[in-house]
């Protein structure tokens, strides 16, 4: 079995369809016979966008909190480039908070 890995996204909540479409057709979220699955949790994200920042909520110098949803998904290791670089094409922020990390996915023996 090819090495996994798991990406991890925050995306303003109204955004996560078009996030987890995109990864999906990337390749991430395919278990056995199925494709695009994910998991999504909601919940609030805090940040302040910085001097130079061109934020898509919010104005520089001040915090926000927004709905955001959590993604996570799997994808075989060969993927990384062409899923990241997907959920990235279709997310609004200009500086979208994400993590990728090894799994073990396979079944016990």
């Amino acid at each position: 079995m090819e090495p996994m890995d798991c990406l991890v996204i925050y995306v303003p909540t109204d955004a996560a369809p078009a996030v987890r479409q995109a990864i999906g057709d990337a390749g991430a979220g395919r278990l056995g016979n199925y494709s695009h699955c994910s998991f999504s949790l909601d919940g609030t994200g805090r940040f302040t966008p910085l001097p130079g920042a061109t934020p898509f909520v919010g104005v520089v110098g001040s915090s926000e909190e927004v709905p955001e949803t959590r993604i996570e998904a799997i994808f075989p290791r060969s993927r990384r480039n062409a899923v990241v670089n997907a959920a990235l094409s279709v997310h609004p922020y200009e500086t979208p908070a994400f993590m990728t990390y090894p799994v073990d996915a396979s079944r016990p023996d």
